[in-house]
C-alpha cells in the first residue's frame, strides 16, 4: 500500500470538492502553477497558509497533515462519542437546576450552594454547545 503524500492528498481534496487548480488557487491567493507544484509534491505550502487550506479543502489541519482523512466507521464512533457527551453536559446542567429548585422549595439550600451548583449546570450547558459545533 503506497503511503499518500500531501500532494496526492490536495489533489484528491480538490478534485473531490469539483474545484480545478485554478480555482484552488484563486481561493488561496496564489497561482495555478503553484497548486500544480503542490499536488506534484515539488513544493509544499506555506505552513502560515494551512489552516485556510484546509478550510477550502474541507479537512482539519491534522487530516491535512497526516494525509488521511478518517474513515466513514471512525466518523461514526466520533459522532456517537460527541453525542454522547452532548447528552451527559444536558443531564448534568438538568440535574443540577432541578437540585436547585427541590432544595430551594425545601428550603435545604443556601445561596452559595445554589449558586455553585447552578454554576456548575452552566458550564455544563456551555461544554455541551461547544461539542456541538465540533
Amino acid at each position: 500500500m503506497e503511503k499518500k503524500t500531501l500532494g496526492m492528498m490536495i489533489a484528491e481534496r480538490r478534485k473531490a470538492s469539483g474545484m480545478t487548480q485554478a480555482e484552488l488557487a484563486e481561493k488561496m491567493g496564489i497561482t495555478d502553477k503553484a497548486v500544480s507544484k503542490w499536488e506534484r509534491d515539488i513544493s509544499y505550502p506555506d505552513i502560515s497558509t494551512l489552516p485556510h487550506l484546509a478550510e477550502v479543502l474541507g479537512v482539519s489541519i491534522d487530516e491535512l497533515m497526516t494525509c488521511r482523512t478518517p474513515s466513514s466507521e471512525e466518523m461514526k464512533s466520533k459522532d456517537k462519542s460527541g453525542n454522547l457527551l452532548t447528552i451527559i453536559c444536558r443531564a448534568i446542567a438538568l440535574a443540577m437546576g432541578v437540585a436547585v429548585a427541590v432544595l430551594s422549595v425545601l428550603h435545604s439550600i443556601d445561596s452559595t450552594s445554589a449558586f455553585t451548583m447552578l454554576g456548575i449546570g452552566l458550564g455544563a450547558l456551555a461544554l455541551s454547545a461547544m461539542q456541538k459545533e465540533q
